[in-house]
């Protein structure tokens, strides 16, 4: 079966450029929306993902969501550090961090408006810990103080929480020491301090949760295993990795499930002009068909040209809106973590993934919105067609 080159599918697009830009441009829009949304989903779960580290270990209470719902007592954490297996560091100290953390409102630097931050209590095992971390102004706090260190994003996005500005809560005053960059990762949106000393001010007798490194990871279940065992513990053991993917799933799949639905109803609007664009050209070509059909082209050939003229109209589009998706990257946004309650920052994130999926999305929207038009139009007969032209 002959078939029409690719040659004259383009050119008839470009004949009629006005109406294709528009038709593209809705479906541009479409696309964007849609890509938009996955990126901004990826972007939350990587940010989170980043945030563990994979030799690292968290415990927490058994059914425990979250850091903020998590109490392990003195007694347990002692029994917890006094397990075998755990990496040291050059002095021949246990890398292991008991860790208070808690909710606190800060107004917002732009807006005063509230809004929950995280405060963690640390220790320097506990930067040991995260070697993502490094400061980019300031300096680490120190044991015993009222100093704090303030991640990137919380210093750049709530008053008082810069270098050198001081924040008042839990009923005393706290410097600000230092800022650091977590590498993109949760941590960017937290603040740090003196574990001991978060304890003594927010009059908390027991940790939210412990992290230490393994000396060998392949042991992770045999440790497990061992906790789980201790009557003395109601404490469950996780990868750190695997604990904070966990808490990206609820608001990734959320904003997931509101962007797709909200970007197919808004594709049935894009399918529609793809296919009054079809039935446009269709109307103005009966003729050509007649013609096409006349030099022998068989239907399959117009079914096809016309299909792949609907694909290749929809692929500009998917191109376009692909292409505005994609500068959403250098864009810094924060929201609400369903896990935590608390302010999360992240940036929008593309992967071959998401540009095949967008693609694929685009090419749907075209298959659907020129089948029919590519169908009338091969069922077309040779003799009507010419007596119309």
């Amino acid at each position: 079966m002959k078939t029409l080159p690719w040659s004259y599918i383009a050119r008839n697009l470009w004949v009629r450029r006005v109406t294709t830009l528009l038709t593209a441009g809705g479906m541009a829009l479409v696309v964007y929306v849609f890509a938009t949304v996955l990126m901004m989903s990826e972007g939350i779960r990587a940010t989170l993902v980043a945030t563990g580290q994979p030799d690292n270990v968290i415990v927490l209470r058994k059914g425990a969501g979250a850091e903020i719902n998590s109490l392990i007592s003195r007694d347990q954490a002692a029994v917890i550090e006094s397990l075998p297996g755990m990496a040291t560091d050059g002095d021949g100290r246990r890398l292991v961090s008991r860790e208070p953390v808690v909710l606190n409102t800060l107004p917002k630097r732009a807006s005063g408006k509230p809004s929950n931050v995280t405060v963690r209590g640390t220790s320097l095992s506990g930067l040991a810990l995260r070697p993502q971390v490094h400061f980019v102004q300031g300096r680490m706090f120190r044991p015993g103080t009222s100093e704090i260190v303030t991640g990137r994003a919380v210093a750049s996005g709530f008053a008082g929480a810069g270098l050198g500005e001081t924040l008042r809560f839990a009923g005393r005053d706290w410097t600000v020491v230092g800022v650091f960059d977590a590498g993109g990762s949760g941590f960017d949106s937290e603040i740090w301090g003196d574990a001991d000393q978060m304890m003594q001010a927010f009059r908390r007798q027991v940790f939210s949760s412990m992290v230490f490194r393994l000396a060998d990871p392949s042991a992770f279940d045999e440790l497990k295993a061992s906790i789980e065992k201790d009557p003395r513990l109601t404490l469950e053991a996780k990868p750190e990795r695997q604990f904070y993917a966990e808490q990206s799933e609820a608001l990734a799949t959320f904003i997931r499930i509101l962007g797709l639905s909200l970007s197919i109803i808004f594709s049935v609007g894009a399918i529609v002009g793809a296919m009054i664009t079809m039935f446009a050209s269709v109307a103005s070509r009966v003729g050509e068909i007649g013609t096409l059909r006349a030099l022998g082209f068989r239907r399959g050939a117009v079914l096809s040209a016309f299909m792949a003229e609907s694909l290749l109209l929809s692929l500009v589009g998917g191109v376009m809106g692909l292409a505005a998706a994609s500068l959403m990257q250098t864009v810094n946004i924060s929201t609400v973590n369903f896990q935590t309650f608390s302010e999360l920052a992240f940036q929008f994130r593309l992967t071959p993934g998401i540009v095949v999926q967008t693609l694929v999305f685009a090419l749907v929207m075209g298959l659907l919105g020129g089948f029919v038009p590519a169908w009338r139009a091969a069922r077309l007969k040779i003799v009507d067609c010419l007596r119309e032209a």
